[in-house]
């Protein structure tokens, strides 16, 4: 199925089935505003066979700057209980059955690398994207997964001067990874928005310049992360059940990666709920202890995260159970 769209008066949303589900478009009509963030480089538009993603460049011809669902593997491709899992896991990259109405579409994969059918149904109500996501286990065996919604914004919500705000107390910076443009000091645990930088304190809420970067967002007071224009053109707020998700994912590209294929021009920046930190691959994640969701014979689980997408009145300090931003009186 070629490229799906979603639409009320206030939001238009595209969806490409047939490359992972992923949701390649989100614009505020009557904003004239987009929030996903966008690459430099022409994806690639057919989807790929899970054994084939064996690194991230393979797996970054088909990535959009939008936002793919990572299941049942998240980051690097490796080897788990004798089965091969992807870079970005199967569901990011092969094609999901899609049925769709004018404001909704329902999308289904049975997976070939883990015993699991998912159904993910997407609507838009007014100037929120709902997405309703069903994992049905068929399995006779329990089997251990990861699942993060890699959320990435950029476009509008990134034009100007912008602050992240976030229910999150607690922040950990990735210890793994150190490219040249990262202000943070890797492995640092610390309170939020405040970081112990190479050169001091480092505020995350207004990331500036140069920067390529990536943390754990986690101790979720509320399960929630907003990125807003500081002249309150537009933000977008999105927000999970902290119980499947404790996690955020936390990802800045800034024009700090100057290798192929960024080249020093994405800007994008990735909040993205998961079920698991480190964000290392199922192998790796296991070997450090972190935290896998198992998936026990006939288990069923079932999640919903939203996307508000609206034009702020100042700083986002909440959400409401629908989802909608709050703001202070």
């Amino acid at each position: 199925m070629s490229a799906v769209v979603l639409a009320s008066d206030r939001l238009k949303v595209t969806i490409t089935p047939d490359v992972g589900g992923t949701i390649t478009g989100v614009e505020h009509r009557g904003l004239g505003a987009s929030v996903l963030g966008t690459v430099p480089w022409l994806p690639e538009t057919t989807p790929l066979d899970p054994d084939s993603v064996r690194d991230e460049p393979v797996w970054l011809t088909r990535f959009t700057g939008g936002w793919p669902l990572l299941f049942p593997n998240g980051c690097d491709a490796c080897m788990h209980a004798g089965v091969f899992h992807g870079f970005h896991g199967e569901a990011s990259i092969t094609p999901w059955q899609a049925e769709a109405t004018p404001n909704a579409v329902r999308m289904t994969r049975r997976f070939r690398t883990v015993p699991v059918e998912m159904v993910r149904e997407l609507s838009v109500e007014d100037d929120v994207l709902a997405i309703r996501e069903r994992v049905r286990m068929l399995g006779d065996a329990p089997v251990k997964v990861m699942w993060c919604q890699h959320a990435t914004f950029g476009s509008d919500l990134l034009a100007g001067p912008f602050q992240i705000e976030t229910g999150a107390r607690s922040v950990l910076v990735d210890d793994r990874a150190d490219p040249p443009a990262n202000p943070l000091r890797p492995g640092v645990s610390s309170r939020w928005p405040m970081v112990p930088g190479k050169d001091g304190a480092y505020d995350l809420s207004r990331p500036k310049g140069r920067v390529a970067a990536g943390a754990c967002l986690h101790d979720f007071d509320a399960a929630w992360a907003a990125i807003r224009r500081l002249d309150n053109s537009v933000a977008a707020v999105l927000s999970w059940d902290a119980a499947l998700y404790p996690y955020a994912w936390f990802w800045i590209e800034l024009g700090g990666t100057m290798e192929a294929p960024w080249h020093g021009n994405g800007r994008v920046i990735g909040l993205e709920p998961s079920t698991t930190w480190p964000a290392s691959g199922l192998a790796e994640a296991e070997r450090r202890g972190g935290r896998l969701l198992s998936l026990q014979p006939g288990m069923e689980v079932k999640t919903v995260v939203r996307l508000h997408v609206f034009k702020p009145r100042g700083p986002v300090f909440g959400v409401n159970a629908a989802g909608r931003a709050l703001f202070r009186a």
